[in-house]
């Protein structure tokens, strides 16, 4: 975004460089730019905050591991500060990789990536169109889904061993009726107090040194 009117020298020289490089380049008023950032000088930037990467990159990291597949698939998780989280828990848990929906659920804001503390400059970030389908997809590649619910197992007597796609439902709902329709198991944290449920970022922090755990890792 550049301001409308005269730029000066180095100003007009990033635009040139930013259109020769097929980057779009927008004239606004300077009170727009002023509303991102008061020190403008004529010119802000605008970047994702992060690239994601594909289910394939994931599955590809744990053959290169030699390991069997640990995934995390956040089936409406809007927070990016657990979103963050989750992806910090499952680098440090060596997971390989994060699975998120495109629609109604945290990307990888700016929030999102300080939240997850660089972890994720170390683990693959994957963006789907359809939950439902890539669950399809990673039976087919052999991988058991687990699905975090409060109705389900006890975590800590259910098998957990083999490849293995954990799923963490919305910090409200939990995870959505058709994907525990299509999960192979349910598995829960035994709740002792009289709150309803656990914070989606630790439930996933535990599930997943549990499965590690059993790995003997």
């Amino acid at each position: 975004m550049a301001a409308k009117g005269d730029l000066s020298g180095s100003a007009r020289e990033i635009v040139a460089m930013a259109r020769e490089r097929g980057v779009p380049v927008h004239e606004v008023d300077r009170a727009a730019l002023e509303r991102l950032s008061p020190a403008h000088q004529g010119l802000v930037a605008i970047a994702s905050a992060y690239k994601y990467s594909s289910v394939e990159d994931i599955l590809a990291r744990a053959a290169e591991r030699g390991e069997e597949p640990l995934v995390i698939i956040l089936d409406g998780v809007t927070d990016p500060h657990n979103l963050g989280a989750i992806i910090r828990s499952a680098e440090c848990a060596g997971a390989h990789g994060v699975i998120i929906p495109d629609r109604r659920a945290a990307g990888l804001t700016a929030s999102a990536v300080k939240a997850s503390a660089g972890a994720v400059e170390h683990l693959p970030v994957a963006r789907v169109v359809n939950i439902s389908r890539t669950l399809a997809e990673l039976k087919e590649q052999g991988l058991w889904i687990l699905a975090a619910h409060t109705g389900g197992e006890d975590y800590a007597a259910a098998d957990l061993s083999g490849p293995v796609a954990l799923v963490i439902g919305s910090e409200g709902e939990g995870v959505s009726r058709l994907v525990l329709e299509k999960s192979d198991k349910r598995v829960a944290l035994p709740i002792r107090g009289r709150t309803e449920s656990l914070n989606a970022s630790v439930a996933a922090g535990i599930l997943l040194y549990e499965v590690t755990r059993r790995r003997g890792v």
